[in-house]
């Protein structure tokens, strides 16, 4: 009797033992749950954006934008990007293209056929460069493109009987890529940044020449033969530019003009609409440009521009700076760790490269305080940049009841396996949080420069805006819409026009080619 009073006592202590544990293991989870809740509202609140904050920052932006047209100091470069020219929506023909990006190039050739035509006939490929070309020289570079664009012509050839000679085609080429240096003295000269080139490409006639030495050895007839006729030129740091080569009668010129991407785009959004003031982009970076009346830029060199003029100003709005920009704890500490501390604060609020970041170092701050994934802080999340936008996109979009795509993604990127449906929630809710901000962050910026130009109360406006966060995230994309509807209400953003670039990445180059051959044909 008596061992079985012991066997019942020590099971009875037993069960309440385990009784405790779970308590204590219940409670514990609840604590962590909540403290994750915490973290979350935190974020929120700190992200948030009112449409009076978003108007704080749309005066700010005007503000910057009016000091840095002057001689002011601004956080705005508002670079006078010199193009001879917008097109008219009147060209015609068939233009050849060439986007030098950081480590791969984009080949286009495409058609336009004049007022109310769309471009056509568009064909694109992107060529990454081996990194035995990269590790080279600038000549290595420029041969290796040359081949490829020699490659390209031969395979997509052309009518002769809707066309000029072969000989006459016309190419835009175009680089999307920061300048490091120049040199006003002896010849401006640009370092790609990627390449370990120990040499410079000369900008100006050098280039050219030296791209065109490439061209003519592999006879794809595109030449340049008799003289030269320039634009007036300017090259800034961390800026691109364009070199077109065009035909003019039996001899050949070459055009060489100071060029953003965005610019680009701009100049694709006035083939469709002389309505068309300005263009973002909204990708990896971003960036606007728009036209400016020339006598507002008060810090123009060179001839005095004409009454009536018009000046494509490139924003390099990655740079702006506000105190009324939702700046939280885990973008301060992006930003002193990256390479660029204290600078293109709003690029990194905004732009693709950075989004996905953000979104990790509240999951991996979540998992540390509050065990979001358990007891052990996955390894992959404590690794920077592990994230990207189209991961992030794909969670934050996710319709499904149990959220079986971040389920995915988690598994994917993070190697995460053990997530429960209210963690992917939070997963998702962080997402929406950092793409909600960021997109509504880019409507206040285009307020901002509807508002600069004095058009949102009765003019019709067209912004043209090109990039993958645009064009593929379509919540992003939804938010920046809302946003803009917000601040300017039902009847004022009626005036506002906000549509995705014609022809995609790239077609900026031909855009410009065209009406840069016009321009100096006439």
């Amino acid at each position: 009797m008596r061992k079985e009073v012991v066997v019942a006592v020590t099971t009875a202590a037993a069960v309440v033992a385990v009784a405790m544990l779970l308590r204590q293991t219940k409670r514990r989870s609840e604590r962590r749950w909540r403290h994750a809740q915490r973290i979350l509202r935190k974020f929120a609140r700190d992200c948030a954006t009112p449409v009076p904050k978003l108007w704080n920052v749309a005066n700010d932006v005007v503000a910057e934008m009016q000091a840095g047209l002057g001689s002011s100091e601004s956080n705005l470069s508002m670079l006078a990007s010199y193009v001879a020219s917008l097109p008219t929506g009147d060209e015609k023909g068939l233009y050849y293209g060439v986007n030098l990006r950081g480590d791969s190039f984009l080949i286009l050739r495409a058609r336009l056929g004049g007022k109310n035509e769309p471009i056509y006939e568009l064909h694109r490929e992107e060529i990454s460069f081996p990194s035995s070309v990269m590790a080279g020289t600038s000549k290595e570079i420029f041969d290796y493109i040359a081949l490829h664009l020699a490659s390209f012509v031969t395979s997509h050839t052309e009518s002769t009987s809707n066309d000029r000679r072969a000989t006459q085609r016309k190419l835009g080429f175009t680089v999307s890529y920061p300048v490091d240096e120049f040199s006003s003295s002896s010849g401006t000269a640009i370092k790609w940044k990627t390449s370990s080139a120990d040499d410079t490409v000369e900008l100006a006639y050098s280039l050219c020449t030296t791209f065109h030495a490439f061209i003519d050895r592999i006879d794809i007839k595109i030449r340049l033969e008799k003289g030269w006729w320039m634009t007036s030129i300017r090259l800034w740091r961390n800026m691109a530019w364009t070199c077109v080569f065009l035909p003019c009668g039996l001899s050949y010129y070459g055009v060489i003009v100071q060029v953003d991407d965005t610019i680009g785009d701009l100049a694709g959004g006035r083939y469709y609409s002389t309505d068309s003031v300005a263009a973002v982009s909204l990708g990896m970076g971003t960036n606007a440009a728009y036209v400016e009346p020339a006598q507002s830029v008060t810090k123009w060199q060179g001839q005095s521009p004409k009454s009536g003029e018009i000046v494509i100003i490139n924003v390099q709005w990655g740079s702006f700076r506000s105190s009324h920009l939702p700046v939280t704890e885990f973008d301060s500490s992006l930003d002193a760790e990256s390479s660029n501390p204290c600078s293109r604060i709003f690029e990194k609020l905004v732009s693709g490269m950075y989004l996905g970041e953000i979104v990790r170092r509240v999951l991996l701050k979540m998992s540390q305080e509050a065990a979001l994934f358990g007891d052990t802080v996955p390894p992959k999340l404590t690794t920077p940049y592990t994230l990207s936008s189209p991961d992030m996109a794909a969670m934050h979009q996710d319709t499904s009841e149990d959220h079986g795509v971040v389920d995915e993604k988690l598994t994917e990127v993070f190697e995460i396996t053990n997530s429960t449906p209210a963690v992917r929630e939070v997963v998702a809710e962080v997402c929406d949080i950092v793409a909600e901000r960021g997109a509504r962050l880019a409507g206040a910026g285009i307020v901002g420069i509807i508002k600069k130009l004095d058009r949102s109360a009765n003019k019709k406006s067209v912004v043209t805006v090109e990039g993958g966060l645009y064009e593929h995230y379509r919540l992003f994309r939804n938010y920046v819409h809302s946003s803009v509807w917000e601040m300017l209400g039902n009847e004022l953003s009626d005036n506002l026009i906000i549509q995705h670039s014609h022809g995609g990445s790239g077609t900026g180059a031909l855009f410009l080619a065209a009406s840069q051959t016009e321009n100096a044909a006439s």
